[in-house]
């Protein structure tokens, strides 16, 4: 049931001349519970009916009647109306009960195709803490995409192509032992691409040697191409163990280089549209006309470069996925790339260009600074993950040893820990990496909101020995269960703002403000008082499981049913 809707549509009734979408942007909830649940200010009616706004709010008052409000009060400039507490409520959890995972469904995106460009580590480098923004967020969004009715489809673009791994083959004929690589194959290369990059802070030769050694690389040389394929497998495996302990899946690991026969063609239709310019025997694109800098697109060696990858990647996703709309979880720092990337499709004549859309992110700070793998400033989010687990199992144990399946449990509330931490900050700002606040039981976390699901399932379990369904609810009206049921009425609306703001933030916000409401209600109320409205508060509860379930589900975190 979307109150606010059914506020506007009475509006509407009453006031033709204003648009539905001019009453939504106007129409405001109260600061106050006791001035009512919606507010509509006055103020814009006043400028076109030249009278004072309070006349306005008392004339409208005395006009607008309605069942599902059980008053309609003018306050000063304001007109606010008081929903009628025992139908909106039995409306509300019987729609959540009824549609169980499905409340907050939409249908926008039916039958259109969103590709998501996310997580994208680096082959032969560590899955860091660095990369959890883009995998969590990415993540998220493709599961708010998909309960916006999308398909979605999830591509992990694997940095396996590129200048650096010149450099690690420079770094391993220099330094490395195959031995220790098998042994620890991402730890070990890691150190690999660190020393080469203090040496080359002597040496400047050693640049030049990665670069001779990439152009093997691209010119098939049979050394490079095999050390390249032991990285590429080596640290797969390495971040499957990653992706399944995050519980994160990928349609398609088309990473760079597999585009490396597609680029040709890309090239070729550049010099037949007449777009491609010659500067320093580089091959560029210029973007004078819109204050950008030259896309390069080739360089004067001939090996090409990200945004040739990128571009050949767009128009095979173009072709293949026909998507109605292609989103990158990049970082912040990429803004201009992803700027070049779409204009030069715009001056190659693809009028998608626009849809394309980069959805940027602050970085994971460490100390106030931004992670650095070739400075070797790097966190292992597998070592940060297992660590978690641990504690989290060290708590359970604590708060409830006889629970029959703790490591499981300690997996997914260390995990949850960890994204919850990620996803509650919108994803523009930094965050400071810090264990011990991801971690915490009480709060603004994670476990605090599974904790919280935990405990309204414990209340249904305990009730088992009741027989009762839908049809036994006759609604409540004491102001606890209000808030909360208020809250369960913004679920759907939080699922579109979050995939419209491309924000997960919003959503992550939203189950915390729930379980927060729910613990309040649940300090303050009998639930299992046997009395005529028993069966109306079991329903309340079940509804708030449901719904947490599902928020937790789309931020991509697991919500147990004992802790």
């Amino acid at each position: 049931m979307n109150t606010k809707k059914i506020v506007i549509d009475l509006l509407q009734e009453n006031l033709s001349i204003l648009s539905k979408e001019e009453l939504t942007k106007v129409l405001e909830r109260p600061k106050l519970d006791q001035q009512g649940d919606w507010a509509f200010p006055c103020f814009i009616l006043s400028k076109i009916w030249k009278k004072p706004p309070h006349l306005i709010a008392k004339e409208l008052s005395e006009k607008i009647q309605s069942n599902d409000f059980s008053k309609i009060v003018a306050d000063g400039p304001y007109l606010n109306f008081f929903l009628n507490k025992k139908t909106v409520s039995t409306s509300i959890i019987g729609e959540v009960l009824e549609k169980e995972e499905n409340y907050g469904t939409y249908q926008t995106g039916k039958g259109k195709v969103i590709t998501i460009d996310y997580s994208s580590p680096n082959i032969a480098k560590p899955f860091s803490m660095g990369h959890l923004r883009s995998t969590v967020i990415g993540n998220s969004i493709a599961n708010l995409a998909e309960k916006n009715g999308y398909h979605v489809i999830r591509i992990n673009h694997l940095g396996d192509w590129g200048t650096q791994f010149g450099k690690l083959i420079v770094a391993y004929k220099k330094w490395g032992h195959e031995k220790k690589v098998q042994n620890q194959p991402i730890k070990e290369l890691l150190h690999l691409y660190v020393k080469f990059h203090e040496e080359a802070n002597q040496t400047t030769a050693l640049e030049d040697e990665a670069r001779e050694w990439f152009k093997k690389l691209e010119d098939n040389d049979q050394e490079a191409i095999t050390l390249w394929k032991w990285f590429r497998e080596e640290s797969v495996k390495e971040f499957e163990k990653i992706y399944q302990l995050l519980d994160v899946r990928f349609d398609s690991y088309h990473g760079e280089a597999f585009y490396n026969d597609k680029m040709e063609e890309v090239i070729k239709e550049m010099e037949k549209k007449e777009i491609l310019e010659s500067s320093d025997g580089a091959d560029v694109i210029s973007l004078n006309q819109y204050d950008l800098p030259p896309c390069l697109i080739r360089k004067s060696d001939g090996a090409t470069l990200y945004a040739t990858r990128d571009l050949a990647a767009a128009i095979y996703r173009k072709r293949n996925y026909s998507f109605a709309q292609s989103f990158y979880i990049v970082g912040h720092e990429q803004s201009l790339h992803f700027q070049q990337i779409k204009l030069v499709l715009k001056k190659m004549g693809y009028s998608w260009f626009e849809a394309l859309e980069h959805i940027s992110f602050g970085f994971i700070l460490k100390d106030g600074k931004k992670m650095s793998t070739r400075k070797g400033r790097v966190i292992l989010l597998e070592e940060v993950i297992n660590e978690a687990i641990e504690l989290a199992e060290k708590s359970i144990n604590e708060k409830n040893p006889g629970l029959s399946n703790k490591k499981e449990v300690a997996k997914e509330v260390g995990v949850g820990a960890i994204i919850f931490h990620d996803l509650k900050n919108e994803k523009q700002n930094n965050v400071e990496f810090s264990l011990q606040d991801m971690l915490r039981f009480e709060g603004t976390t994670g476990p605090y909101v599974q904790y919280t699901h935990a405990r309204a399932c414990s209340i249904l379990t305990k009730a088992d020995s009741f027989e009762w369904n839908v049809n036994d609810i006759m609604g409540l009206d004491d102001s606890y269960s209000w808030h909360v049921i208020m809250k369960l009425a913004q679920f759907p609306e939080n699922v579109e703002r979050g995939f419209l703001k491309r924000d997960p933030s919003k959503l992550a916000k939203y189950v915390l403000e729930l379980a927060q409401e729910f613990n309040k209600y649940y300090s303050q109320t009998k639930i299992l008082t046997q009395d005529e409205e028993l069966f109306s508060r079991l329903a309340l509860v079940k509804a708030v499981t449901l719904v947490l379930k599902e928020g937790l589900r789309l931020l991509g975190i697991k919500a147990p049913n004992k802790m």
